[in-house]
């Protein structure tokens, strides 16, 4: 039957529209996956075609040279040295097993260094390298080099490792570096890859410690092209990352090493300041030890020598150990005296070798007294009656103000590990500390550096620049940061009367010019190089009759500090023998050897020394020349 064509028309319609809307869908589709590719292809082009070039090139971090460390002139304290190694990464290492086997068969591996591998391979990042081995002899290195065909994912690699040439003489200040522990990165805030990097070397104690940021530098890359086995084909590029700063200390290197030689056979310490700008010349502390034993990962045996010596080797003395200081400190007390009024340097206080306060009687270390004696000989033949009577006239808060004006108290900002701040005492700390009200008998003990008061041998050194000079000395021990010098803090006048200070200075220089001082016998003959200084004997228990009657870790403490030359002071210095016994005696002999030392830059003429004293000198500076401070003395041989 043949259709109206009203409904052929309207078929037609229909699949004229249907055709429409298919081909419109169609190009539509067409469209978006044009769209698509082009997005692809041309907008996405560099993102993919490096996810392809993964597949075949790897990026690896580069580590920085250490920053160098220098002294005052120029020479290398701290270096860096070629340290031929093997590494490899998480990434090329799909056979591990069997090219450790192959490798073990070039050289030595030990079961424990691939143990040691596969658990840092499980911790590193995939780039990051493990170190299998390090310091190669060049033998063992050339060998691995010409096999590593055969060696897919293993990498020999010339680095750098941490060397000290001056060993012993700035351990206590230098420090050393070691590897990243799980310790260092829970307490460093430092988002740095270099740090994830397996046995990446860090500084751990002193200088190295304090100033890392500045001397561990920024990390570069390289990348290289492997095959499928994970062999490197090729590098393709590298950037070098960034170097560590240089930094240039105020130490002298000759003058630090002599330092450590004179103290050799003595748990002792001593310091040089320049007076004029507070740079530290000096800073040693002895028995030192050889950092670099730490660098190559110190044995057990090594390590317990040192935990194990009375003599602590590993105690940065000079800076972290806090002492009474004796009667070096008695320069405070007479400065609070007269600045407070209660006493002028022509008052005489009479010694009949002890007073009695509060029912207690307290000695002067000479029993039968001193007599009449002023200010000046007071310090001279260091009395302590005199100091007894000015405590109880000018009480312990003028004292404790004083001693924090000359640094006592003070936590100088060194970059040393372990620095104190010793202790200036008054009323308000031991009520907070003890919850017990001041006595009388605590001043008295105050005054003559016993007691509660505590200092460090770098905060004496201080005490003697402030008085040289009566202005606000502070300790520097960086020079410069890659050639820009840092600037020098504290330098500001006291504030105290110049006539007070001229008389304590006069004093000092009775100690150690005028015959009755305590000094007198390790005097400068050299006019122009004249030492001014006090002894001091520190209490480390009870008191005793005669030290040499004791063991020696029982024995007192021994003290010496002053300034030269005395008409135009140059440097301050401070010496503390542990255990010395009397400061004139064991430490007054070493501050004036170290002085000589810093005033002539180097070995001093006989003439300057006291006839009697001459030929010991002479053996002395033989000795001290042909010194190796890496044997160590017991300490049976030296008491």
């Amino acid at each position: 039957m043949k259709r109206p064509p009203k409904d052929t028309d309207e078929s037609a319609r229909k699949v004229t529209r249907r055709g429409l809307i298919l081909g419109v869908s169609q190009l539509g589709f067409m469209g978006l996956l044009a769209l698509r590719m082009r997005h692809l292809q041309v907008d996405q082009a560099d993102q993919y075609r490096n996810l392809a070039e993964e597949n075949r090139i790897n990026t690896h971090l580069l580590a920085p040279a250490r920053g160098l460390i220098y002294d005052r002139n120029g020479k290398l304290v701290a270096q860096n040295q070629q340290n031929y190694r093997i590494v490899v990464r998480r990434e090329d290492s799909r056979e591990l097993d069997a090219v450790m086997e192959r490798l073990s068969k070039i050289m030595e591996i030990t079961p424990e260094d691939i143990a040691r591998v596969k658990k840092e391979l499980r911790n590193a990042g995939p780039s990051a390298p493990v170190t299998i081995a390090d310091r190669l002899s060049w033998e063992d290195f050339a060998q691995v080099a010409v096999n590593a065909p055969a060696l897919p994912g293993i990498t020999p690699e010339v680095g750098l490792s941490r060397s000290y040439p001056y060993a012993h003489d700035f351990a206590h200040v230098v420090g050393y570096v070691g590897p990243v522990s799980d310790y260092d990165l829970s307490r460093i805030d430092d988002g740095d890859p270099l740090l994830r990097i397996p046995r990446f070397q860090i500084g751990k104690f002193g200088l190295e410690a304090k100033e890392e940021k500045l001397l561990r530098g920024t990390a570069g890359n390289k990348r290289v092209e492997v095959n499928a086995t994970g062999r490197i084909i090729r590098e393709i590029d590298r950037e070098e990352g960034q170097p560590g700063k240089a930094l240039q200390l105020t130490l002298d290197a000759n003058l630090q090493s002599y330092c450590l030689k004179r103290l050799y056979g003595q748990s002792a310490s001593a310091i040089v300041v320049d007076v004029s700008n507070g740079d530290v010349l000096a800073c040693a502390s002895a028995p030192s030890f050889d950092p670099n034993k730490f660098v190559q990962g110190i044995s057990v045996s090594d390590y317990t020598v040192l935990t194990q010596d009375p003599y602590r080797p590993l105690a940065s003395k000079a800076v972290q150990d806090r002492y009474p200081p004796g009667s070096t400190f008695k320069m405070i007390t007479a400065l609070a005296g007269l600045e407070a009024g209660v006493i002028s340097p022509q008052e005489t206080v009479r010694c009949r070798g002890h007073v009695e306060v509060g029912g207690r009687r307290f000695h002067c270390w000479k029993r039968a007294g001193h007599g009449n004696v002023n200010l000046h000989n007071s310090l001279k033949a260091s009395c302590d009656v005199y100091y007894y009577e000015l405590a109880e006239r000018v009480g312990i808060d003028r004292i404790a103000e004083m001693a924090r004006r000359f640094g006592y108290g003070t936590k100088f900002d060194i970059p040393m590990s372990a620095v104190s701040g010793g202790l200036a005492p008054d009323k308000a700390w031991k009520r907070e500390r003890h919850g017990a009200e001041w006595l009388i008998g605590d001043s008295l003990n105050v005054a003559i550096g016993q007691g509660y008061v505590l200092a460090t041998p770098i905060q004496v050194a201080i005490m003697s620049a402030r008085l040289a000079t009566g202005k606000s000395v502070s300790p520097r021990l960086v020079a410069s940061v890659d050639g820009v010098p840092l600037p020098h803090q504290g330098g500001e006048d006291l504030g105290l009367n110049e006539n007070h200070l001229r008389a304590v200075r006069k004093a000092m220089f009775g100690v150690s010019n005028e015959v009755g001082g305590t000094g007198y016998g390790s005097r400068i003959l050299e006019e122009s190089m004249r030492l001014a200084g006090k002894s001091g004997t520190s209490q480390s228990g009870n008191r005793v009759v005669n030290n040499a009657d004791v063991e020696w870790d029982q024995r007192d403490h021994a003290l010496f500090t002053g300034f030269a030359p005395f008409d135009a002071p140059k440097y301050a210095i401070s010496v503390v023998v542990e255990h010395g016994g009397g400061g004139s005696s064991a430490a007054a002999p070493i501050l004036r050897d170290i002085a000589l030392q810093a005033l002539y830059g180097g070995k001093p003429p006989l003439e300057a020394y006291p006839s009697r004293d001459r030929e010991r000198i002479q053996s002395q500076q033989e000795k001290l020349d042909a010194l190796d401070l890496s044997v160590a003395p017991s300490v049976q041989d030296q008491v």
